[in-house]
């Protein structure tokens, strides 16, 4: 009986090896690969398409180690040293949701990064992220967080509300004018806020009806005032530089675009300077018919354009760490023209400015890479006196009045520092801590007793100096 089962079982195991061995050789594969023919497998993770910017001090060779999580977006990947590379999108099989979890436990520990599925993640923010979230963002432009009834040394008098501030290292978003109100970029929206009566005054649309609606959305990456006040130049991600009649609340004129982001602005008496990531330095006269009055090109992208005290000089920082010297004839459209002097620095010369007292001396700061304060004369085209912060720089603002130099710093410790400057000796005299993140934009006001502050964490400061 025993062997009778074992022949029939035999016999059925064979009809069966072979009906699959016939079917095989006729009717393609009896099994197959988890990927269906002519598709690719939809894994469940949420992939970005968009190709997120890191935080920059420099070109994409400069890369802030603050990053230590990548979640579910392939676009962005991790080298040795802490660095990250921007990787275009190609076309691809994706591999089935247990390979990604299988190499994510096996590069996590090598490469410092984790990898987590979108309906992992998607869960974790809706219970843990969204009350943190909606708080951060339903919080009004200049709400008072925190104000000190005596300001202490080294701590903010007064702690504002700056949502949606932009984490751009190259980018200008904070300006304020002779009559001390502030102008600060938020989005793509500018809101107004007079330091002397501490009230939110209003606040400008430059994107507001202007093309069709989905292009009505546009970041303000750009401020400066008039010399008078009177004024406000705004420009854009999309090149538009606008002028601005604050009291009127309304738009005065567009001038002719750039073909690029706009970085830098700076003013001339009646004439404005612009500066774009294509290296290309436009001058306006906005009284004239025809605005454009003359141009000049620089190899690298601008993130910084200051006219000096006396306006005989411009100053153009580059995001490959040169700084340029222009003499003050504007007019004219040759592209031989060249600056009358450069000077580098190892990382971008974005913290940039001109020394009020000292007329041909001009101070710039250095990336993370660099960390190094530095005062240059223009006219030897040489470095005078330096300080090292072992700190990014970020901005850089003089206060005439009071005579000391301001610097808003990165990482480590995301302070601002109040320098004293006798020439030749710089030396720090203040920390001012209360940032959590990088102190990316200084002003002061006009007698130089208050400095502001616009950081990454989303936050305006005030400090009685």
């Amino acid at each position: 009986m025993a062997t009778g089962q074992h022949d029939v079982h035999h016999v059925s195991y064979k009809r069966f090896r072979r009906r699959i061995i016939q079917r095989s050789s006729s009717e393609g594969p009896a099994a197959s690969t988890p990927l269906t023919t002519r598709r690719q497998y939809e894994p469940s993770f949420e992939f970005d398409t968009v190709c997120q910017r890191l935080e920059l001090d420099s070109p994409e060779r400069h890369h802030e180690p603050e990053h230590r999580v990548l979640q579910g977006n392939p676009q962005e990947t991790a080298s040795a040293g802490g660095r990250s590379h921007c990787v275009a999108d190609t076309p691809r099989i994706t591999p089935p949701v247990s390979a990604w979890r299988h190499r994510a436990t096996e590069n996590a520990p090598e490469q410092g990064w984790v990898w987590r599925a979108a309906n992992q993640e998607h869960g974790k923010t809706q219970q843990a992220g969204t009350a943190s979230h909606e708080t951060q963002h339903d919080m009004q432009p200049f709400t008072t967080l925190d104000k000190s009834c005596v300001s202490l040394q080294g701590k903010a008098k007064m702690k504002l509300a700056a949502p949606s501030l932009q984490n751009d290292y190259y980018s200008n978003l904070l300006a304020c004018s002779c009559n001390g109100m502030i102008a600060l970029a938020l989005g793509s929206s500018v809101y107004l806020w007079n330091s002397e009566t501490q009230a939110l005054v209003g606040h400008l649309n430059p994107s507001q009806q202007r093309g069709p609606p989905h292009h009505q959305t546009q970041s303000v990456l750009s401020l400066c005032w008039s010399r008078d006040g009177g004024a406000l130049c705004i420009g854009t991600r999309r090149g538009e530089i606008q002028l601005w009649d604050v009291e009127q609340n309304r738009r005065m004129r567009c001038l002719p675009p750039h073909l690029s982001v706009v970085r830098a602005l700076s003013w001339k008496q009646q004439l404005l300077s612009s500066g774009s990531v294509l290296g290309q330095i436009h001058h306006f006269d906005p009284r004239a018919p025809a605005p454009l009055v003359g141009a000049a090109v620089q190899k690298d992208g601008i993130c910084s354009l200051q006219w000096s005290p006396d306006e005989d000089r411009l100053a153009s920082g580059s995001t490959e760490g040169l700084l340029s010297i222009w003499d003050g004839h504007v007019a004219g459209f040759t592209r031989s023209r060249r600056p009358i002097t450069t000077m580098e620095q190892p990382s971008a010369v974005k913290a940039m400015g001109w020394c009020p007292w000292q007329r041909k001396m001009i101070a710039t700061g250095g990336g993370w890479k660099d960390g190094e304060l530095r005062i240059w004369d223009t006219d030897s085209a040489t470095c005078v006196t330096s300080a090292n912060t072992n700190s990014q720089i970020c901005s850089l603002q003089w206060a005439e009045k009071r005579r000391y130099l301001v610097t808003g710093h990165g990482l480590p410790h995301h302070q601002v520092t109040c320098w004293s400057w006798d020439f030749p000796s710089l030396s720090p005299t203040h920390q001012l801590t209360g940032h959590s993140q990088r102190v990316l934009h200084l002003a002061s006001n006009p007698n130089s007793t208050q400095i502001f502050s616009a950081g990454a964490d989303e936050r305006f400061h005030i400090w009685d100096m």
